[in-house]
Parts: C-alpha cells; structure tokens; sequence
C-alpha cells in the first residue's frame, strides 16, 4: 500500500525514523544499515516501505534500497521469522553479505546477530537459498556481489570467482555479469 515516503527527516531514533510528508509524520522502523545512510535531521530523505498490517498494529519498515526491501520481503515470508527479526538480520549484515552466508551456508556468521540462534540460523540458509537474487527487484542491475556468489555456487573457488569479477563493468544485469566472469574464467 504505501511503497514508498518522501520528505523531511524530523526525528531519528534507532531504529525508528519520523518523516513528516507534506504535515503528515509516519513512524518508520528501519534496519541500522539504513539508519547509518540516513541524512542529517531537517534535511530531506526517501524511504521505500513495506507495510505491515497485523490485527492489532500497523507497522511501516523502511529502507534505503529496494535490494534492501527485497530481502526483508524475503525474510518475513520464512515461517517462524517476523519483521523484527528481520530488521535485525538486516541490520547485522548487508543483503551482499547476507547472500554470501547463504551462498557458502555459514550459519557461524548468522548466529552473530543478536537473537539468531543455531537453529534459526539454519532455517534461514535452507529457506533463503537461491532466493536471494530473486529478491533484487527485475531489472535491477548487478552488484558485483551477486555475481560472485553465483560463481561460488558453481563450484568455483573464493580466488577464481574474485579474480573473475574484477572486470565486469558495474551496472551490467546479473545474468550478462555471470556470462562475462564465466568467459574470463574460460580464458584462465
């Protein structure tokens, strides 16, 4: 419903921001990644939202970047893994990061974040593998990132899918980065 806030920054108060749109202030929870990008208070900010209506809350969450909202998108729809869970995940790891735990299933790395345990850290490798390029909204382009998990889930080693992604011109679509690492690789 509401997908998206532009206006002034009036408050900042981790992890909930106020941003007034033309008098109308909205409460907005977002993840420390998104905290820390914000800028200072008074000066102008846009938010892309995803809203949670709950029988007996409506609660707003925003982020800095649609990769950002794709993958709290993709974490809530895990069973057991609510919107603060969420936001804490997201605010422990960047969604490059969080693709990569996922990518060499370290569940060491997700149990980091507060309120993550053994077992739900596990839960969220199994759930979220090979969902995580899915959460980058189509056609967004590729970070460099996304495409070096690909190639680590291809099998090839830490040190081949770096040396492979050094080329690749930012801003090429994920699939078109793949190719061309895949061609350096080739050439190797």
């Amino acid at each position: 419903m509401i997908g998206r806030l532009s206006g002034k920054l009036v408050a900042k108060h981790p992890p909930q921001v106020l941003v007034d749109c033309n008098g109308v202030a909205y409460e907005v929870d977002v993840p420390m990644s998104t905290f820390y990008a914000l800028p200072a208070t008074g000066e102008p900010v846009t938010l892309h939202t995803h809203l949670v209506v709950r029988e007996d809350a409506q609660s707003l969450y925003g982020f800095f970047t649609l990769e950002e909202r794709a993958a709290f998108r993709q974490l809530i729809r895990i069973a057991g893994i609510g919107a603060r869970t969420a936001l804490a995940v997201l605010s422990g790891l960047s969604v490059a990061e969080l693709a990569q735990a996922v990518a060499l299933q370290e569940a060491a790395r997700l149990t980091k974040i507060p309120g993550i345990g053994k077992k739900t850290a596990e839960r969220l490798l199994l759930e979220l593998k090979g969902k995580l390029a899915e959460a980058r909204p189509a056609g967004a382009p590729a970070g460099g990132a996304e495409v070096l998990n690909a190639l680590l889930a291809l099998g090839y080693s830490e040190k081949e899918a770096q040396a492979a992604t050094r080329g690749i011109t930012p801003g090429l679509p994920v699939a078109e980065g793949i190719r061309a690492a895949l061609k350096s690789l080739a050439r190797a």
